[in-house]
């Protein structure tokens, strides 16, 4: 199935008259119930101008119905890299592990993974190896670092870097992966903790195609779908541009809450209004309830929503196209971290802008 994604931005200076406000009205002043890294990373060139590729978990190619029999390497164990690889033990993967924190590898090794004490070795044991970090800064690091798993690597391997990074990262861990002789794909993933626990993920997948095809069997059992996206960068940039909706998405529904408990309408009706109408989303269904019962809990971290923001903007900007909703968004969950809320689930944003109102009361 054939698609194409055109992005082109310019975005501080074209904000619109109504999100400019928004802006200003977020700039924080700090409640005293909460206590308080930019990063500019934007690529060097233009990017996309893309076709793409489309496969379902269930389609019929001849990889998805072979089972993977080499070894697997898995880097970074957290929210979502434990479940993860904790599905792959299960389906029966010979399965390498490794985390910072050594405690986090303990309950995998407990249902029959191996430990290795560095990236590199990992990389060196395995066949293909798979990484899953909070930010580039540590897909860098963990790539390329010291003891990290370019080091390890070499012809007839495999580095498939699952992070939520900018499309500059990724280039850069895909040329030093090749410089190894080994080979790179990108695969962010569309998903949260539940879904990387029931292998319901959606797999933004570009770089070498044999490699795709070969992990093809291990996309399968960790998610629901999977998308060939062609060259290294678009993946990346695939990632970001859901994650930029998503996050406006999830400030906008935070606004709609709590204009109708002002207005004296019952906010759990509103949700389900939303969820039987045409702008229903599995999101508002999943979060809408805990939000108005002021509960977060952590499915993806807020912090990692702005990241994702931050990237995305940086992606807009490199291209020159306008994301005034995106930029007001990511002000107003730069104010929630400011307020403490950085690990709390992102639907906790909304306690940014209830603080805001209670500032202006």
């Amino acid at each position: 199935m054939p698609s194409t994604l055109l992005a082109k931005p310019n975005i501080n200076y074209l904000l619109s008259s109504t999100a400019m406000a928004l802006c200003s009205a977020f700039c924080p002043r700090i409640s005293a119930n909460f206590r308080p890294k930019p990063f500019s990373s934007s690529p060097s060139k233009p990017l996309l101008s893309l076709s793409f590729k489309v496969f379902s978990s269930q389609a019929t190619d001849a990889s998805s119905q072979d089972k993977f029999s080499g070894r697997v390497g898995f880097l970074g164990l957290g929210i979502m890299g434990s479940p993860m690889a904790q599905n792959l033990i299960k389906a029966g993967c010979d399965v390498i592990v490794w985390n910072r924190t050594k405690s986090k590898c303990d309950p995998l090794i407990s249902l029959g993974a191996k430990y290795r004490s560095s990236p590199e070795e990992v990389a060196a044991n395995c066949d293909v190896t798979f990484a899953m970090l909070a930010d580039p800064e540590s897909a860098i690091d963990v790539a390329c670092g010291k003891n990290g798993a370019v080091r390890g690597m070499g012809p007839g391997k495999g580095y498939i870097d699952i992070s939520t990074v900018d499309v500059a990262t990724s280039k850069l861990i895909n040329e030093h992966i090749k410089a190894r002789g080994a080979l790179f794909l990108e695969a962010p993933v569309s998903g949260s903790k539940k879904p990387a626990e029931d292998g319901q993920l959606i797999f933004l997948t570009a770089g070498k195609k044999s490699l795709y095809e070969l992990v093809s069997p291990l996309l399968d059992i960790l998610g629901k779908s999977r998308f060939y996206l062609g060259e290294v960068g678009n993946g990346a940039a695939m990632k970001l541009v859901v994650n930029m909706i998503m996050g406006s998405m999830m400030a906008s529904f935070s606004e709609g809450i709590l204009l109708s408990k002002k207005v004296g309408l019952d906010p759990s009706v509103l949700v389900e209004v939303v969820s039987q109408g045409a702008i229903s989303a599995p999101m508002y269904s999943l979060k809408g309830p805990s939000m108005v019962k002021s509960q977060y809990p952590t499915a993806f971290p807020l912090k990692h929503q702005q990241k994702d923001l931050r990237l995305a903007l940086g992606l807009a900007e490199s291209v020159s196209q306008s994301t005034p909703i995106a930029a007001a968004a990511n002000e107003l969950y730069k104010v929630a971290k400011s307020y403490g809320l950085s690990d709390e689930d992102f639907s906790a944003v909304i306690e940014a802008l209830k603080a805001k109102s209670q500032d202006t009361a």
